[in-house]
């Protein structure tokens, strides 16, 4: 499991053992207490990739049909929050919305990739929530503004390796305020990872540190200002987030 953390003005990766932090290099002192750094966003992407009506419950739920090939939109990199950061309701909408996700953090320069080698160009898994302002995504009809606020692009808190867990069947929860709102599995997912890797990147390049979030299960639903959003995947973690 690795992080990316700051220390005074030190910005630097991580492994994470037993509360401790080991720092992968670029910084001389020794090993950190968790307690004492700050958590950064795993990593710093080019864009954010995201696949929209991708598990098979959530569909159902909506009672639409499940889609012939996956759904694109992109979040730009200026919406990027870490863990503990906060997520700020902006003025012009009415409606804010959670959707926990699986992110994919890539960790190699891909073009063209088939889904037989997805796995190489993958550096680990993460939390995600692709906060969305309902109302405007409503009312635009696409969804670019109301996905796109700065601070709607939660992800982390660590990256784990594709070694350190089956994302093929990982249980995904939301809570707010403790209270569970979603609650999945990423066995439901409509396309798999290798197969929206090869997607993809027919389309763009996906550059070190590109995230691609994998769609939502059912259950979104509206946050509040002062509201407390985690999400939590069986293997990687907790990422959570105060609304403001």
């Amino acid at each position: 499991m690795i992080g990316r953390f700051r220390s005074g003005d030190n910005i630097f990766y991580g492994e994470i053992e037993d509360g401790k932090v080991y720092p992968n290099g670029g910084i001389s002192v020794g090993t950190f207490e968790l307690s004492e750094l700050r958590v950064l966003p795993p990593s710093f992407p080019s864009k954010i990739v995201c696949v929209g009506l991708n598990y098979k419950d959530h569909a159902g739920e909506l009672y639409m049909e499940v889609p012939e090939t996956p759904i694109l939109f992109l979040k730009p990199p200026s919406a990027v929050i870490g863990h503990g950061d906060k997520i700020i309701y902006p003025a012009s909408s009415s409606r804010v919305d959670y959707e926990a996700e699986l992110a994919v953090v890539i960790g190699k320069r891909c073009k063209n990739i088939s889904a037989e080698k997805a796995e190489d160009v993958i550096a680990g898994y993460t939390c995600f929530n692709d906060v969305t302002a309902r109302d405007i995504q409503q009312k635009d009809g696409q969804w670019t503004r109301a996905k796109s606020f700065d601070t709607f692009a939660a992800f982390g808190p660590y990256i784990v390796s594709a070694e350190e867990i089956d994302v093929s069947d990982a249980k995904i929860v939301c809570r707010v305020n403790g209270e569970t709102r979603q609650e999945s599995n990423t066995s439901n997912l409509i396309f798999d990872i290798p197969h929206l890797i090869e997607f993809i990147t027919e389309i763009m390049t996906l550059e070190v540190g590109d995230v691609i979030a994998t769609g939502t299960p059912p259950g979104v639903g509206e946050l509040q200002r002062g509201d407390i959003v985690e999400v939590e995947i069986q293997g990687i973690g907790t990422l959570r987030n105060e609304v403001v």
